[in-house]
């Protein structure tokens, strides 16, 4: 860890609370770099049950169509985030785009 420039041991602390926390929230780790701090991670797609999507669709006279592609949209893709340290030192997070 002496390698790494500008890097306290609170910041590499910070770094993996923050991967740690994404992790359990149902992340899985792609790619992981301990000499340049990052780390890029993944979340498979969730499930959208389109059946009762659509039963509530009928029951709202289509009204629920906007929540129903903004589901589909959001939920229905993979999401990918970068967890790095920048030159500062600090802890940051970004959406890889595909």
């Amino acid at each position: 860890m002496q390698n790494i420039p500008n890097t306290s041991e609170k910041n590499l602390q910070d770094f993996y609370n923050r991967i740690s926390a994404k992790i359990r929230a149902g992340f899985i780790v792609k790619e992981k770099n301990d000499k340049l701090p990052f780390a890029i991670l993944s979340r498979e797609p969730r499930g959208i049950n389109h059946t009762l999507n659509f039963i509530v669709f009928c029951l709202t006279l289509g009204v629920w169509s906007v929540g129903w592609l903004y589901m589909t949209f959001v939920y229905g893709k993979e999401k990918r985030i970068l967890i790095a340290i920048d030159e500062d030192g600090k802890t940051f997070e970004e959406t890889c785009y595909q």
